[in-house]
């Protein structure tokens, strides 16, 4: 990109230097430069590389001025824009390069990024408890099941009710932030049904608007739409219907102590 402004700016001295000296036969010369000499219009030709002379007369001293302002501004309107997508491109890249490359997510606090430890997620069913794989979903018969996360309280507090993370992906998935109900000594993540006979699995998570924001190939910035309300929240990655979430736990608490 720098180099696209470099040569936009060589452009724009080019221009500067050579432009059209129209006559009011509607011809003109491509000179570098003339002066109006009282009855005359003395200019550097371009073409013989000499200095000529023409009566005033003969020339479109308007035509040429407003063409070549024109011409002079909107190439420095270009590259103006062209300097400013510049800046946004090193801005970017110092963004990305900030983000560590370890699939997770990290809170944007005080403009520091804090990672957030990832919580071992839980499938309640009519079994009990067990651990949910990544990729890997156990094995639970038809009924109805919650994905839980264990202790009724996150450790990761946040105080902002409009909180930014930074989510890095190891594969295409879905991803959002989710409300949990904390309920004794754990918080549900989401609600689950196991139709019968077709085995399909309907997740029902309390999922809040978020903005996302591409920044690059599989790394995310996140934010809520709205405030949020005190309570407990997860940043979530997952695949629907495949019941594989992983889950980021944290409360927004505007009274904790960071």
């Amino acid at each position: 990109m720098r180099a696209v402004v470099v040569l936009l700016g060589l452009a724009l001295a080019a221009f500067a230097a050579n432009f059209r000296l129209y006559l009011k036969d509607g011809s003109y010369h491509v000179v570098r430069e003339y002066k109006v000499l009282e009855d005359r219009v003395r200019y550097y030709s371009v073409e013989r590389g000499d200095w000529e002379e023409i009566p005033a007369d003969l020339v479109d001293l308007k035509r040429t001025e407003t063409e070549f302002k024109q011409r002079r501004d909107t190439l420095a309107q270009e590259a103006k824009l062209l300097a400013e997508e510049e800046k946004v491109d090193r801005e970017r890249a110092r963004e990305i390069a900030r983000v560590p490359q370890e699939p997770g997510v990290y809170l944007v606090a005080a403009g520091e990024l804090i990672p957030l430890k990832q919580a071992e997620s839980k499938v309640h069913g009519n079994k009990g408890r067990s651990v949910l794989k990544v990729l890997t979903p156990i094995p639970i018969v038809s009924g109805k099941a919650t994905v839980e996360i264990d202790g009724a309280r996150s450790l990761s507090k946040v105080t902002l009710d409009r909180p930014e993370f930074y989510i890095r992906l190891s594969v295409d998935e879905s991803f959002g932030i989710v409300r949990l109900k904390p309920e004794k000594n754990t918080r549900v993540v989401e609600k689950v049904t196991i139709v019968p006979v077709t085995r399909e699995i309907i997740e029902e998570p309390e999922l809040v608007e978020v903005f996302r924001q591409q920044v690059d190939e599989g790394l995310y910035k996140i934010w809520p739409t709205k405030p949020l309300a005190p309570g407990e929240y997860a940043v979530v990655e997952y695949t629907e219907g495949k019941l594989n979430i992983q889950v980021w736990d944290f409360a927004y608490d505007p009274k904790a102590k960071q």
